[in-house]
């Protein structure tokens, strides 16, 4: 086995001594020797061999069944699938398959499709070939399917599921994929990757979000209730402001849904008459919020029917002391 390092587009399980079966215990029990007649390996336990877990096996629907017997191909003749939604790989993970496969081989075939170039298109297994290319394997086992470029699609994002192997976002974007390059509705999408049509329709929903939400969401920083209640609030920079809001304060869901509503819905006591028509304060709180540049919510003074006198509130929200500093130069507020 040759390992030598290759550059490459891509940068298995160890099986320990299994242990005896009960009736083999029970054998040897009766008519075993001791371990004095055993001889000194019998005296000194075995070393525990670090199990590296490859991906399960999935078994592969007919229509890309193999073609041929398990080859040996170079990794640097594979290219990586087009609509493999997966993006994110785990380093220190893939670093102990590599060192698995380094020992043991690779025990799992990976599956490609032949091209007319003459390369070989991955289908399942990206983990398993960049770990062998980290390992410095030349050659790497490969079965040969024959399937169409929306089978091949289709297999790669379903294979990720069911792994759970994706994050919310490379999972709604594996099912947008295969919607725009096959023109496949959300029901069809729903019937080829085996997920409800609501399943489909609230990922999809999910890619609404700006970068940074999504991006957050990615990285597990807020959950996916937390997005779709980000989802109810229609501006962009609300949205953003309150995911920052989620991973700084810490905010639960329903904090969350109570600031939305508070914001959308701005608190009048009951029979009472505002100083400022409700149309002038939204302009003015829209005004307010471009020249700071985050949240804010104003509400006018007003008399009670009784008249008593309300105050109003203009209310600034900031992340941190840095948002602070800006807001306070943004209003023109110089300090000594």
């Amino acid at each position: 086995m040759n390992m030598k390092k290759q550059n490459s587009q891509f940068l298995k399980k160890s099986t320990g001594a299994k242990p005896l079966t009960r009736n083999a215990q029970l054998r040897q029990k009766k008519g075993g020797l001791g371990k004095a007649g055993r001889g000194l390996g019998s005296l000194i336990p075995p070393a525990k061999t670090e199990t590296i877990k490859e991906e399960p096996e999935i078994k592969m629907p007919a229509a890309a069944a193999p073609v041929e017997g398990v080859l040996e191909i170079p990794p640097m003749d594979i290219e990586r699938c087009p609509w493999q939604p997966r993006v994110d790989f785990n380093e220190a993970s893939l670093q102990e398959l590599a060192d698995s496969i380094r020992a043991n081989g690779i025990i799992q075939p990976l599956v490609c499709r032949r091209l007319e170039n003459g390369k070989y298109q991955l289908i399942v297994g990206e983990r398993r070939l960049r770990a062998s290319v980290m390992a410095g394997l030349a050659k790497v086992k490969v079965v040969l399917a024959d399937a169409s470029d929306q089978k091949v699609a289709e297999w790669a994002v379903t294979e990720n599921i069911q792994r759970c192997a994706l994050n919310v976002i490379e999972e709604a974007e594996g099912y947008r994929l295969l919607q725009e390059s096959f023109g496949l509705t959300q029901e069809a999408v729903s019937e080829k990757v085996g997920k409800s049509r609501p399943v489909i329709a609230n990922a999809l929903r999910l890619l609404e979000l700006p970068d940074e939400v999504k991006q957050l969401l990615s990285q597990n920083l807020i959950s996916t209730g937390h997005a779709k209640v980000l989802l109810s609030e229609e501006e962009e920079k609300e949205r953003i402001l309150l995911a920052r809001a989620i991973v700084n304060e810490g905010l639960t869901v329903r904090a969350l849904e109570n600031r939305i509503a508070r914001r959308k819905t701005p608190v009048q006591p009951s029979r009472v008459k505002s100083d400022l028509p409700d149309a002038y304060v939204r302009s003015l709180t829209d005004a307010i919020r471009r020249q700071v540049g985050c949240a804010v919510r104003l509400s006018s003074s007003a008399t009670t029917a009784s008249g008593k006198r309300l105050k109003g509130v203009l209310q600034i929200d900031f992340q941190d002391n840095d948002d602070l500093d800006r807001i306070i130069s943004a209003l023109g507020v110089k300090m000594d």
